[in-house]
């Protein structure tokens, strides 16, 4: 069975209750408030009025009246809506009905109960007016007698049978007086006792007030001794802590003095070692003159390795070509020998002049080439002095 879902009220909240008959109110209340709530509850708390809307009402989505409706909720209601129309013509179409009627005849409804009754589109109506009585309380109800049961029965007493009151007022005026006199004693005692006990409290006030005096003379007495004495300890220390500190620096003194006493001629020793004191003089012939005589001396050297190479060459051919015209002079007969022996010591002279010449040629060009140079011509001496030992 399908339900349809109630819509959510889009305006202002209202109530509707279902009709019901008038009840019939008595003419006073009835005492027992329980049989009052047979019938139809009354409300008359609204903690249990069902009208009121009950939990947290933050959650509640309530628009104003001149506010727009949300799309999404319109279309939700005409999706609900649709769906409530199929639902019911489904029902309907399965809902079993009465066959066709056939042609020339209708359907009608017929009543089908026990008792007919005229079905009439106008309600019957009829107007009756009732006046009631004022509402008037019930009044009280009498007080309950209950019914006399019994008989009754009277007994005479004459006056002094059952009390005397001079005989029977003697022991209670007995302990009246005993207990006024006795209260009053106790209350002299109780008097006389705090007085005592005042004169006492003044002597204890007054010697705990001595003590007290006394108490506080010797706190102040032993107060200003230890003041004195953390003053004096203070003193004391300050004095110690500047003693050690003057032995301190003494000491560090003594020891700075002691290892600086061999520091620094041990640092300028290093520091002389190492190059970074040196005389200006010294150093520019070390690092500057010496590399470039030493240069100039290697270049020297090569010129004149490179003059003996060229002489040893040209003694070679020398003496080639002496031993080739030796050669020729010799091969006729044993007479040519001696005139090739003059004529070769003859030319043997001559051709030591070509030598030299080609010597001091090579000289004067180095010296042109060179003409900074001034110890190139005892080197030039040396080597044609080499030379012409060579050739003798």
């Amino acid at each position: 069975m399908t339900t349809i879902l109630p819509q959510k009220p889009q305006g202002t909240y209202t109530f509707a209750s279902q009709p019901r008959a008038v009840q019939q109110r008595k003419k006073y209340r009835d005492a027992n408030p329980i049989e009052q709530n047979q019938g139809p509850p009354q409300y008359g708390n609204i903690m249990y009025d069902r009208r009121i809307v009950r939990g947290n009402t933050y959650a509640q989505h309530t628009l104003p009246a001149h506010a727009q409706p949300d799309p999404i909720e319109i279309q939700r209601q005409q999706e609900n809506r649709r769906r409530a129309i199929a639902r019911k013509r489904a029902k309907e179409q399965l809902r079993p009905r009465s066959p066709d009627p056939v042609e020339g005849r209708k359907h009608i409804d017929v009543q089908t109960e026990l008792y007919l009754e005229e079905l009439s589109d106008r309600v019957e109506e009829a107007d009756v007016e009732v006046q009631t009585d004022a509402f008037l309380d019930r009044p009280p109800s009498p007080m309950y007698v209950p019914a006399k049961t019994g008989v009754d029965i009277t007994t005479q007493i004459l006056e002094g049978d059952l009390f005397d009151f001079d005989i029977e007022v003697k022991p209670i005026l007995e302990v009246l007086v005993g207990k006024t006199v006795e209260q009053a004693l106790l209350e002299v005692m109780e008097e006389e006792e705090l007085a005592n006990l005042r004169s006492q409290q003044r002597a204890f006030e007054e010697l705990r007030n001595a003590e007290l005096v006394e108490q506080q003379r010797l706190e102040e007495q032993e107060r200003r001794h230890r003041e004195e004495k953390e003053r004096r300890m203070k003193q004391q220390r300050e004095i110690v802590k500047k003693e050690k500190e003057t032995s301190d620096k003494i000491a560090a003194r003594a020891f700075a003095q002691s290892y600086l006493a061999d520091l620094v001629p041990t640092v300028f020793g290093t520091l002389s070692d190492n190059g970074y004191f040196y005389d200006p003089v010294e150093r520019d012939i070390e690092q500057g003159f010496m590399p470039w005589l030493i240069d100039q001396v290697q270049v020297q050297l090569q010129k004149s390795q490179l003059g003996r190479l060229v002489l040893d060459g040209l003694i070679r051919d020398v003496m080639n070509q002496r031993i080739d015209a030796y050669n020729k002079d010799t091969k006729p007969g044993g007479g040519a020998t001696s005139d090739g022996k003059s004529d070769g010591s003859n030319n043997a002279v001559p051709s030591q002049a070509p030598a030299a010449a080609t010597t001091s040629e090579g000289e004067k060009k180095e010296e042109t080439q060179e003409p900074e140079k001034k110890e190139e011509p005892s080197g030039n001496t040396e080597g044609g002095e080499e030379t012409g030992g060579g050739d003798e």
